[in-house]
């Protein structure tokens, strides 16, 4: 079976379980969202759909999505907009992010020595991690190169500033 359909299959099964009903335009969004390898907002969700001419509205596309955040099949993210990004789960993918705020470029990366780290301070602080999300904030070496700094004030360009008057 082809890793989308598993995937319908495995949501369809959460459906089931939680008394919904899977209904044709759940299915369509359960393909397109795991046909996508890249972070995705609700809006653009909707438009591809509808590129696609599958029949769904804005309320299914929000509930659909907060359903497979509900199952694990789906992650929420917040990338320094103000709405969410969402991508796919797929086994142990965990990963955390490098965001630009200058064209938005999301850099996925995962480094063990900071997982470890991580793992130490929950320890000694006797906390019991559930999930945790790090996200960087700052500019990619493609804007970096071409002098662009963020629109709004931040760190970076209080950072950037304090070099220049040196």
């Amino acid at each position: 079976m082809p890793q989308v359909e598993r995937h319908v299959t495995k949501f369809n099964d959460f459906l089931l379980q939680q008394g919904l009903k899977p209904t044709s335009e759940r299915t369509a969004l359960i393909r397109e969202i795991f046909s996508t390898h890249y972070h995705f907002d609700a809006d653009e969700l909707l438009f591809k759909m509808k590129q696609n001419e599958v029949k769904i509205s804005r309320a299914t596309v929000y509930r659909t999505l907060e359903l497979l955040v509900k199952s694990g099949l789906v992650r929420r993210v917040h990338l320094g907009e103000d709405h969410y990004h969402y991508e796919h789960v797929s086994g142990d993918s965990h990963h955390d992010h490098l965001v630009c705020t200058v064209c938005g470029a999301v850099i996925e990366f995962h480094d063990e020595e900071l997982e470890r780290r991580q793992r130490e301070i929950c320890e000694k602080k006797k906390f019991t991690p559930t999930f945790h999300n790090l996200q960087i904030l700052g500019v990619c070496d493609a804007c970096r190169r071409k002098g662009q700094l963020p629109d709004a004030p931040d760190r970076v360009r209080m950072i950037h500033a304090t070099k220049l008057r040196r």
